[in-house]
């Protein structure tokens, strides 16, 4: 119901100006993990579970968003993929693609595999098929008795 949901993350780092930094860890009682680190400019990373190819977040505040998609995965069709407005998105020579949202509040990336474009492009064959079958060979037949 828009409430926020705290996700179980590991292996998560903290880097300043391309070094590691320190952070404190906390889990208090009956409440999400948390981290502190002393104010600056950061970057986190982290892995966490996805599901449904579908990658989401809301920020208090905007933020600078960099989000790399493996090369297995891909976001190229907008009938199996979409993307939040402001992104830049670029495709990189080892077929990994970098989703990047700059001072923003709200993100969204869905992506798709190999399979699931295999699946749309069976589907409009067979609709496809499916039109010609029922709508185009009929009126060619009848447009032939007419004459």
């Amino acid at each position: 119901m828009g409430e926020s949901v705290p996700v179980q993350v590991s292996e998560v780092q903290l880097s300043g100006n391309g070094s590691p930094s320190g952070y404190n860890w906390s889990r208090p009682w009956g409440a999400p993990a948390s981290i502190t680190f002393e104010k600056g400019n950061y970057t986190v990373s982290y892995l966490a579970p996805l599901h449904d190819n579908n990658l989401q977040d809301t920020f208090l505040r905007p933020y600078h968003v960099n989000v790399t998609i493996p090369s297995e995965f891909d976001v190229r069709n907008p009938l199996l993929a979409g993307i939040s407005q402001g992104a830049n998105v670029t495709r990189h020579a080892d077929n990994t693609t970098t989703v990047e949202w700059n001072k923003t509040s709200t993100f969204n990336v869905r992506f798709y595999d190999p399979g699931r474009e295999a699946i749309l492009w069976f589907f409009l064959q067979f609709m496809g098929i499916l039109v010609l079958v029922l709508v185009v060979i009929p009126y060619i037949m009848s447009m032939k008795r007419a004459e």
